[in-house]
């Protein structure tokens, strides 16, 4: 049995909970409470974590062997007292009333378990839930890494709900490759300012130890730091800090008193008061502050907004050590919204060697029709890693959205279709290596290129390079072109919204009927709707 065959089980268990009212969006909720405190037993007998986090009397061994309304109310017990580290006894010196005793004063234990309540109300479901854990093949899913399993729980999560914050969860495989082209290295402060459930951090972390033989090839000293202080995260929603909290620790990953992930607001002092980092990589959230849970406070960004993705930017770039690096998810808008929106890009360009961007197909978030990219950049320029203004020379842009299939359930979304990028991406992390430009996977060949916006790029110095005309014809069906700083400021207006490919549901203006004839058309249509509505409500007048 793999981690797959054991997520789908642990999932059929929502079918237990269903008649407690416990429906697919409170369902990893309720059960990541019971299941953390098996894995950890799992993990603790495995000998794979440095001590048992969790205090006597609040382990699984606690549970297992319990029955009715006792295993109910000790399960209650037992949440309580993880959450503040106390529990209520029996007073040896006053028969028949009660005292509090501190049996644990782990802050990243209570910062786990904190406000963790049960909505289960019969203690028949908690039982059926506790044999079903119980039967999974531990040692398979052991073998195979708790934490994997853990990450693909929440992972079906995101895939079945398509609500909340499962709509702009980030798929796996965009994940581990953008942190195999940023590649973090052990020593290296990783920090994500929006973590959700910690992906990006737990992939880094799983990076640094496949190149570290899982941390052995180093001292004692700097494993430490590995497992205490490489990593931070920031997270806003409680309740998925909590998920953060158990995915890091079921990998491993302590970070400081507070956990790997804290919680606040990445855009309020929270966020002001981050340490700067080596490597961010971040899929901050989408929309506006306005009506959301996130307010943007911070004093210290150069440009206000309302754009929490523009704010994100901005903490992004200047929380970057010089030298440090960054990959981050951002959709459209970001590429192309005006005034502010450009002031910040063109900051960015100016502080950051902005070296890629991915342009990533639709339908890999949850959320339809959202387009997205992955902005990779330095802090500094490329032969100067202090240098503060006009760091960005070049732009090279991959084109992975343009006539390629809309990904779902139906047509996965898989690393097959992010190694053309990687390859020429280059082994530079900084997005140095030698590139040229073309590139013709997924028979970018056979696509139409925009007329209007090959005439726009003119012959710029990337392209003289190149030659003949032919060359250029031949060039301009490629997913992977060089864009030039002067070219992005002078043709595009500091836009970074770059495309060349023709979409094939594209149409082209000059092939649309004369202003005149589509006016005659739209006044037509409204005509004909007022028609059918008149006669509506004529109808519905005689009933």
């Amino acid at each position: 049995m793999n981690n797959n065959d054991i997520v789908q089980k642990l999932w059929n268990l929502c079918d237990v909970l269903r008649d407690d009212g416990i429906n697919y969006s409170d369902y990893v909720s309720e059960l990541v409470l019971l299941l953390f405190i098996k894995m950890v037993h799992e993990n603790n007998a495995a000998g794979i974590l440095n001590r048992h986090p969790l205090p006597e009397g609040c382990r699984w061994q606690d549970l297992s062997n319990k029955d009715g309304l006792v295993l109910l109310n000790d399960y209650k017990a037992i949440l309580l007292a993880l959450s503040t580290g106390k529990r209520t006894v029996a007073d040896p010196e006053n028969p028949g009333q009660t005292m509090e005793v501190i049996i644990h004063e782990d802050p990243l234990i209570q910062a786990i378990y904190a406000d963790a309540q049960t909505r289960l109300r019969e203690p028949r479901h908690l039982k059926q839930l506790i044999e079903a854990i119980d039967k999974i093949d531990w040692f398979s899913a052991t073998k195979d890494g708790l934490g994997d399993l853990y990450e693909g729980l929440l992972e079906k999560n995101a895939n079945e709900t398509k609500s909340g914050a499962g709509q702009y969860f980030t798929p796996r495989v965009l994940i581990d490759s953008m942190v195999r082209c940023i590649k973090p290295q052990a020593g290296e402060v990783i920090q994500d300012p929006a973590a959700g459930t910690a992906g990006f951090l737990i992939a880094a972390d799983n990076y640094i130890k496949a190149q570290t033989d899982d941390l052995f090839d180093l001292n004692e000293q700097q494993q430490q730091f590995q497992k205490t202080k490489a990593y931070m995260g920031v997270e806003l929603v409680p309740n998925t800090r909590r998920l953060s909290l158990m995915n890091c620790l079921l990998h491993n990953i302590e970070g400081d008193g507070e956990g790997a992930v804290h919680l606040g607001n990445a855009l309020g002092q929270v966020g002001a008061s981050l340490a700067k980092s080596d490597v961010i990589l971040a899929n901050p959230p989408f929309g506006t502050s306005k009506g959301g849970e996130a307010s943007i406070t911070r004093d210290d960004l150069t440009y206000r907004t309302s754009n929490k993705q523009l704010a994100f930017l901005q903490h992004i770039y200047r929380n970057l050590k010089p030298g440090g690096r960054a990959a981050v998810v951002l959709p459209d808008n970001v590429l192309f919204e005006a005034g502010i929106g450009t002031d910040i890009r063109r900051d960015l360009m100016e502080k950051c060697n902005l070296h890629t961007i991915l342009r990533l197909p639709t339908g890999i978030f949850y959320a339809q029709g959202v387009k997205t990219n992955v902005l990779f950049f330095t802090k500094g320029a490329a032969d100067d890693q202090t240098q503060k203004e006009g760091c960005t020379k070049n732009v090279w842009v991959y084109d992975l959205r343009t006539n390629m299939p809309s990904f779902g359930k139906r047509t996965p979304f898989g690393e097959s279709h992010l190694q053309p990028f990687e390859a020429v991406y280059g082994e530079d992390a900084n997005g140095t290596s030698p590139r040229t430009e073309g590139e013709y996977s997924f028979g970018a060949e056979e696509i139409a290129v925009d007329k209007s916006a090959e005439e726009n790029k003119g012959m710029d110095a990337s392209e003289r390079a190149h030659g003949n005309k032919e060359a250029q014809q031949k060039l301009a069906h490629s997913r992977w072109r060089c864009f030039t700083r002067e070219w992005i400021a002078d043709t595009k207006g500091d836009s970074l919204d770059i495309s060349w490919l023709k979409d094939k549901d594209s149409v082209d203006a000059a092939d649309l009927p004369a202003p005149g004839v589509l006016a005659k058309e739209a006044k037509d249509g409204l005509t004909s709707a007022l028609v059918e509505l008149d006669e509506l409500i004529s109808e519905l007048a005689e009933v």
